[in-house]
């Protein structure tokens, strides 16, 4: 019974903190690297940092109901602010720090923040022109004081003086700050994340503690994690996968979060921490395996053989051993063979040597990169969440892990398919309260019963219960023929092949298909290094004659692969070109999270669509960047349009 008293009383991060401190006070709760050393605190001691930092929030003013904005790196710091904010009865906002000043103000302004906690001098820029722009005043509290000393400091506090203050905290901010964590309730605000906005202005996503915790709980019960986890804090944390990892599930089991020091260090540390549970979208996982190979490709010749057969050995038995299936004693034992030599080797030099538990979600992950990493040994699967579940709908328990599903309905989850559209609905306790100030928006996405629209196309497998997702709602549709058109199926596979960075296939309603394609610069400027090939610019190199020759040939093997599935069999490519600039999250191409902005590609390179249906063989084109600074400018370029030879499918072959 007291057990039952104690889970029914830790309804808040908060609590669970409290919780923590009482069960795993000496266990490491956070590391972060910083100038080449690992720093590191224990439960206790998150605990005092965190409660200091609350009361230092009271001694600036901050009032129940206010929003604190976060901005910047994976820092112990800024997680700390996150569960500062909550004991103060505050709204926490994190804010994707490579946002420009527009997209900050929009957010800011939307939210209404009183107080931003920025991470160093190019955040508090960017507050400081988001002010100046729209008369809006923050009270700004900065982690890294280096640049800082000639400010104005009326409205800016560095945070370590912040803590101080709270450190020095008179008794009736301590009996204020107990009062307001006391009154926090299951189903208060914990944290509110913003939509990534492929289709238009982000949207507030209000999160309630019983959101976060009950799917934290249910989720790591799922995995069997515990408080002897290791996790590498490295995604955004205005993203909502990193809250529920580093936050929600952190706390609920009292694993430790690992901080990097930069994104130019995070592999390093990666390897240096060894984690036991890891989450990375699909980007993640095809930059790894391009290194893989380009390092392969400046290997001698014997280094090369051996690893083609231990791959090929690999992708034989690696996967059935993985699920505990019968595998025969000889294979076996040269798969250990290969382990010593090979496979172990690998997953110690991408940091993946202790990983138990592997996910990868966001967008779809190409079948080919899946297989790659389960053959390795390395327990990865899929999940399929958004923001609006708090994170988890779907994902795939061990043993029955594969490439072409997402999994069964996470625990606690109701999945349903609408019999018309084919559209993929959820409820659960994860379902987010409302979207802040937008009534009309949250009645459209979630039923009075609880149903959310997830807005994307699949089904249920009646014989195994998994949930396959097609593609998003709004992208699949039909050839002019009638045949379906799903493009992101076509460009998983394109992206598998390391050239290739980004791909974007059109179609729909037209007579056949045809794509964008980015080249992947660290993979073909390895190339052409190798190959005494000259180039300039990232558009010159894109241009090249061989580079095209080559990507033709990827694109020949991927219409091959897509003939053969029954379903979209119609999505074979006839015509594409190679991009001159890299799709890019500034210039609107993108969200912060790398998911393609369809509708504007199609909107500012109509041009260029217009070309690969009207038949010419190459395009003029000026399209508008913007750069690291701002400013904008634009580039210019000729691109060559590439054809293919017709596919034949294989009922038409056998005819």
């Amino acid at each position: 019974m007291e057990g039952d008293k104690a889970q029914a009383a830790l309804t808040s991060i908060p609590a669970l903190l409290a919780r923590n401190v009482a069960q795993y006070g000496h266990r490491l709760a956070m590391r972060e690297k910083e100038f080449g050393i690992w720093q590191s605190w224990n439960w206790t001691q998150v605990a005092e940092e965190i409660r200091h930092l609350a009361l230092g929030f009271l001694s600036l003013g901050v009032k129940e109901g206010q929003h604190i904005a976060i901005i910047g790196r994976n820092r112990p710091m800024h997680y700390w602010s996150m569960v500062a904010a909550q004991m103060v009865r505050a709204v926490p906002v994190p804010i994707y720090q490579d946002s420009v000043a527009e997209e900050m103000a929009y957010v800011l302004e939307h939210c209404g923040a009183s107080y931003v906690v920025c991470g160093d001098q190019e955040q508090v820029d960017k507050v400081i022109e988001v002010s100046e722009s729209t008369g809006l005043h923050f009270d700004v509290v900065y982690t890294d004081k280096r640049g800082m000393r000639r400010y104005d400091h009326s409205h800016l506090n560095a945070l370590e003086e912040v803590m101080e203050q709270g450190a020095a905290a008179i008794t009736g901010l301590h009996e204020e700050l107990d009062r307001r964590i006391a009154s926090i309730g299951y189903d208060d605000i914990c944290v509110m994340l913003y939509t990534s906005g492929t289709t238009g202005r982000p949207k507030g996503v209000v999160l309630s503690n019983r959101n976060i915790i009950e799917t934290s709980k249910r989720t790591a019960e799922f995995d069997h994690l515990t408080h002897r986890e290791e996790i590498l804090a490295y995604l955004p944390m205005a993203w909502v996968g990193d809250f529920i990892f580093s936050v929600g599930q952190a706390f609920w089991t009292g694993f430790c979060v690992n901080c990097p020091e930069n994104g130019e260090t995070m592999m390093t540390d990666l390897r240096e921490i060894g984690p036991t549970y890891y989450f990375a979208p699909p980007r993640i996982f095809e930059t790894l395996l391009t290194n893989v190979q380009i390092r392969m490709e400046d290997a001698g010749p014997l280094k090369r053989w051996m690893f083609k057969r231990a791959l090929a050995h690999a992708r034989k038995v690696g996967p059935q051993l993985l699920d505990g299936k019968s595998v025969g004693l000889g294979d076996r034992m040269a798969y250990g063979v290969w382990n010593f030599l090979i496979y172990g080797p690998l997953k110690d030099a991408i940091g993946f040597s202790r990983v138990r538990v592997g996910y990868t979600a966001g967008e779809a992950i190409g079948p080919e990169i899946f297989a790659f990493y389960r053959s390795l040994g390395i327990n990865l699967k899929q999940l399929y969440g958004q923001t609006e579940a708090s994170v988890f709908i779907a994902q795939q328990p061990d043993g029955m892990v594969r490439d072409d599903t997402v999994g069964v309905p996470s625990p606690g989850v109701e999945i349903r398919i609408d019999d018309v559209s084919g559209e993929v609905f959820y409820r659960s306790d994860g379902v987010f309260v409302k979207y802040y100030k937008n009534p009309e928006s949250t009645a459209s996405t979630k039923d009075p019963e609880g149903w959310v629209a997830t807005g994307d196309a699949g089904f249920i497998e009646q014989a195994t219960g998994h949930l396959r997702i097609i593609d998003r709602a709004k992208d699949v549709g039909k050839l002019a023929d009638g045949r379906m058109f799903a493009p992101k199926f076509v460009e998983n596979k394109l992206k598998f092949y390391p050239e290739i960075l980004e791909a974007v296939v059109f179609g729909k309603d037209r007579d056949y298909c045809t794509a964008f394609l980015n080249i992947d610069l660290t993979a073909v400027g390895n190339w052409a290094e190798r190959n005494n090939i000259a180039y300039a610019s990232y558009q010159e190199l894109a241009g090249h004659p061989l580079v095209l020759e080559t990507l033709q040939k990827h694109v020949a093997e991927v219409n091959e692969s897509v003939a053969r599935d029954e379903k979209l069999n119609g999505c074979t490519i006839q015509r594409f070109l190679v991009l001159h600039k890299e799709l890019d999250a500034d210039d609107g191409e993108m969200t912060r999270t790398r998911k393609v902005r369809r509708v504007v590609i199609a909107d500012k390179y109509a041009d260029l669509i217009t070309a690969l249906y009207d038949g010419s063989t190459s395009v003029y084109t000026e399209t508008e960047v913007t750069y690291e600074d701002g400013r904008k400018g634009s580039i210019k370029a000729t691109l060559e349009i590439r054809d293919l030879e017709p596919v034949a499918m294989p009922s038409m072959a056998a005819e």
